[in-house]
């Protein structure tokens, strides 16, 4: 090994750092895709009228004994806020899930139904440049893993580490347009959306941030890459420069 020449062992350890950024990377964005905790917040949803004998802060109370009794004039008590009550609610890129009142569990609609139609258009785009994100990243993770486990020569590992570039740096800038492209279209479903569906209150969940801590992962992975890329180049070039300056020296100076 020639001085400044880079060692294989540090070789192998850029190549396996940028495999696992690439490979969490991959991990966070599917389940980042497949999760509906995108945008999280609450709902005013009004009160259903009591029935029987229930009783409560979760239903319309009446003052007539016979609540039943369409002939007969109920009076509500309840007055501005106190005849809604507040629902969470969690929307993804699928669907969007809200508590149920007097019941346990959730009801779930699909986010798409919900998205004004001017918008569904981009939410589709969103959802294509997700899946291709997401395929780009898996290409990604199949080359490097090539690189680290399989491959006969340096010049091979050097073409594979050019291609595994490539591809992540591509499926970066994919992942970072699919998540702003959400991001405008959730944004609108929040002002133009169905009355019965507008939060009262939002905030992105755990699975935004875990979309766009997927980007950073893959942006690291594409710089190392990248990186491992120049370092390796710069290394053939000064043996180059080495075996040229020893062929002078040969040449000028022969041995008697």
């Amino acid at each position: 090994r020639m001085p400044g020449s880079i060692p294989e062992a540090d070789r192998r350890h850029r190549a396996s750092a940028a495999f696992s950024l690439s490979f969490l990377s991959l991990v966070f964005s599917i389940t980042a895709f497949s999760s509906s905790h995108w945008c999280e917040g609450t709902r005013k949803v009004a009160k259903p009228f009591c029935k029987g004998d229930s009783k409560g802060d979760l239903c319309i109370r009446f003052n007539s004994p016979d609540g039943n009794n369409s002939q007969a004039v109920q009076y509500i008590w309840e007055t501005g806020d106190d005849k809604f009550v507040e629902r969470n609610f969690h929307a993804g890129i699928w669907y969007s899930c809200e508590e149920m009142i007097n019941e346990d569990g959730e009801r779930c609609r699909s986010f798409i139904s919900l998205t004004p139609a001017s918008d569904r258009g981009v939410l589709w785009l969103s959802i294509v440049t997700e899946l291709l994100y997401v395929v780009l990243l898996l290409i990604g993770n199949i080359l490097m893993s090539v690189e680290i486990f399989y491959y006969s020569s340096v010049i091979d590992g050097l073409k594979i580490n050019a291609f595994s570039a490539v591809v992540t740096v591509l499926a970066g800038l994919l992942g970072m347009v699919a998540h702003m492209m959400y991001t405008t279209v959730f944004q609108m479903t929040v002002n133009l959306g169905p009355e019965d569906w507008r939060p009262h209150t939002w905030d992105y969940g755990w699975s935004y941030g875990l979309a766009w801590t997927s980007f950073a992962c893959c942006m690291a992975a594409a710089v190392t890459t990248i990186n491992k890329y120049t370092k390796t180049i710069l290394e053939f070039k000064h043996k180059r420069k080495k075996l040229e300056r020893s062929f002078r020296i040969q040449y000028n100076f022969p041995d008697h």
